[in-house]
């Protein structure tokens, strides 16, 4: 899986929160709308995990919006493709 750098994640992050609080949703009640876990959502908020592209559409969904509101504003050179699991060689 690609690494995204915690800039990248943050951002991310950032604007998952606006959008919660701009329908004035609790992240219990987020949690309920996606079936994630609300413990999950606070983590995606703050930064500290990184979510799927699957998850991001699930939350998009949810919060009446597109993927690409959360991905606005960033460039491709703070996304890491590589898969720094595989071994070299």
């Amino acid at each position: 899986m690609p690494r995204v750098p915690s800039a990248a994640a943050a951002h991310i992050g950032e604007r998952i929160a606006e959008a919660r609080k701009r329908y004035t949703l609790t992240h219990d009640a987020l949690a309920a709308r996606t079936g994630i876990d609300s413990s999950n959502i606070r983590s995606y908020e703050s930064g500290r995990a990184m979510l799927s592209i699957h998850t991001l559409i699930r939350i998009a969904d949810a919060l009446d919006t597109s993927p690409g509101y959360f991905l606005e504003g960033l460039t491709p050179d703070q996304f890491d493709t590589t898969d720094r699991r595989r071994k070299a060689g």
